[in-house]
């Protein structure tokens, strides 16, 4: 199998929301063959139509991500029931252009009790176009443990979780 480039997502702009930090571990957890790297969507403007046919070179960076991406996993939290502003921002840029359509995603829960934003998430990636891989789905509770990668990684149930999960998705984008 030739090199497997994944694109992650985090929906959280903070430094150490636990969204991150699980997508942190599992670029270290993957094996050899998958690059995993995280997306930087703080710099990019709130989405105006108005503006789309502008230079914006966090979105141009964003677009080839996602364009050279053989697949993306995305990890967001829930706001008040809700996806969070930053992944509904980055979704609405990217619900235009022609990067998206088709594109495996893993899906990753932080917080297993916060289901609405997860649903909705759903709706929305699945009207985009995009393939959820279910088997790849992981719900890592995270909530209230200010674990940070390091730690995620030392815990056996968490590591296991995130290696399943990743392994799914490989085998899925590898059968497509």
């Amino acid at each position: 199998m030739d090199k497997l480039n994944l694109l992650a997502l985090s929906g959280s702009l903070r430094q150490q929301s636990y969204n991150t930090e699980t997508l942190k571990a599992l670029a270290l957890l993957a094996p050899a063959q998958v690059d995993i790297t995280l997306a930087n969507i703080s710099e990019l403007p709130l989405f105006n139509p108005d503006i789309e046919g502008q230079q914006i070179p966090a979105l141009a960076s964003l677009k080839a991500a996602v364009k050279n991406a053989d697949g993306l996993i995305i990890a967001s939290p829930e706001y008040a029931h809700g996806i969070s502003a930053p992944m509904k921002n980055t979704l609405d840029w990217l619900v235009s252009g022609d990067e998206f359509p088709n594109k495996s995603i893993m899906l990753i829960n932080t917080s297993p009790r916060a289901y609405h934003a997860l649903d909705a998430l759903k709706e929305v990636l699945t009207t985009m176009s995009g393939i959820i891989i279910d088997d790849a789905y992981v719900a890592i509770p995270l909530l209230g443990t200010d674990l940070i990668t390091a730690d995620i990684i030392a815990n056996s149930p968490h590591r296991l979780l995130l290696n399943t999960g990743l392994a799914h998705f490989i085998s899925a984008i590898a059968h497509r």
